[in-house]
């Protein structure tokens, strides 16, 4: 029997994210933070989507677009080290790392972080938001719960909970993930 471990996907509640994102993730995909996509741009200097994307969005793996929610979902360790040689191709194609080996010690630090967000149970959506100050990118991250007994639009019926301010201390087993990078 195959270990369970639980990882993240994209979701899309309404269009919101194509109208968000020069390239909306596709729901369902894998999903990472993808802060590291700004690594080498000055968070102040953003402007638009490319702010957007920064603020607020979940990198989709295989579509290298974001999303504003993530999904926890349950998964195989096969999918975990899919997921990993997917993000290391990703990263050598579209993001220039040296060779395989290398992006393969990125992309396992980046899906171990994904997984470290995961503590809630199944269907939980998680929303993160990003901010940065002295030359710190800061990410704060908390679960989203749908409202009893309403439907609707997807922000029409999402209660924030665990809400944390962004730039707070957060604890880690309240969901309160905070990651800060440089």
């Amino acid at each position: 029997m195959k270990k369970t471990v639980k990882l993240l996907r994209t979701i899309a509640l309404d269009a919101s994210d194509t109208f968000m994102f020069d390239v909306p993730a596709v729901s369902g995909e894998w999903a990472v933070s993808g802060a590291f996509r700004f690594c080498d741009q000055d968070p102040v200097k953003l402007s638009g989507k490319a702010r957007a994307a920064f603020r607020s969005g979940f990198l989709g793996v295989q579509s290298w677009g974001w999303s504003t929610l993530a999904q926890i979902v349950p998964a195989t360790e096969d999918d975990c080290q899919t997921l990993i040689e997917l993000l290391a191709r990703q990263l050598v194609d579209r993001f220039g790392a040296p060779d395989i080996a290398i992006a393969r010690i990125a992309a396992e630090e980046e899906v171990t972080f994904a997984q470290s967000l995961c503590t809630h149970p199944i269907s939980s959506l998680i929303a993160i938001h990003r901010s940065a100050s002295n030359s710190e990118v800061h990410e704060a991250f908390r679960r989203l719960q749908l409202r009893e007994g309403q439907h609707g639009k997807a922000f029409s019926f999402m209660e924030v909970e665990d809400d944390v301010e962004p730039n707070s201390d957060l604890n880690g087993a309240d969901m309160g993930q905070e990651r800060r990078l440089r």
